[in-house]
């Protein structure tokens, strides 16, 4: 899953208004950025096989430091230990909410890759499978992202009307990315695969900022 995994960020932004939303961007694809930086390293491994499902030619072999669900949770706890220590989110309630935000990722992967997140190491690897089903795949994904923007597009106390139609355009290039990842030509190479995630997944953290800064009226306003 990839564009999905954003609606979970901009819920939580809903329930906590506190958590910055490009914190949130981050956290949902957490273990996903340490992913990348590990397959760069060499230390863990996916293979190009066009074929393997009928979305995603990624066969991703060997990756029990971020996708086993014990590795999630200790991800997920390690987070919330480190958000304590961040000022502004000091409360208990909002770290669990950004350790809850990192957690959804392996819960929602569950749903849509084929049987390789292990549950612990590498073994006893479990998934759904629905990658091998492009239009309910897809329809999932738009479904998670539409539910979730719409929602803090509606609660939002700083989304001005330019940034209103940001927000729709930042949509449908999510959607985009995501029928490009589902429907066009496959990576060459895992290193490529590791750049381009890291690359949009901190584009579009910086874009959610943009998107949920306070207006400078407002910082003003504040200041005086």
């Amino acid at each position: 899953m990839f564009i999905g995994h954003y609606g979970v960020s901009f819920a939580a932004r809903v329930v906590q208004p506190a958590l910055p939303l490009w914190m949130l961007f981050l956290a949902v694809q957490l273990v996903d950025v340490f992913w990348a930086v590990f397959v760069l390293l060499g230390v863990e491994k996916v293979r190009i096989v066009p074929g393997i499902t009928a979305t995603n030619p990624l066969d991703l072999y060997y990756m029990p430091y971020t996708h086993s669900l014990i590795a999630s949770l200790i991800w997920a706890l390690a987070v919330i230990i480190i958000a304590r220590l961040i000022p502004g989110i000091r409360k208990w309630g909002m770290a669990i909410l950004v350790g809850i935000a990192v957690l959804s990722h392996w819960l929602l992967d569950l749903l849509v890759h084929r049987p390789d997140l292990p549950l612990y190491d590498n073994v006893h690897k479990v998934g759904l499978g629905l990658w091998n089903f492009p239009v309910i795949a897809f329809a999932l994904e738009i479904l998670l992202l539409a539910g979730g923007m719409l929602w803090y597009a509606r609660t939002s106390s700083t989304l001005s009307r330019h940034r209103t139609y940001g927000l729709l355009l930042f949509g449908v290039l999510m959607v985009l990315v995501q029928a490009m990842v589902f429907f066009g030509s496959p990576p060459t190479s895992d290193k490529e695969v590791a750049i381009s995630a890291l690359f949009a997944y901190f584009l579009f953290a910086a874009i959610a900022y943009w998107l949920d800064r306070k207006p400078a009226k407002q910082t003003t306003e504040k200041l005086s």
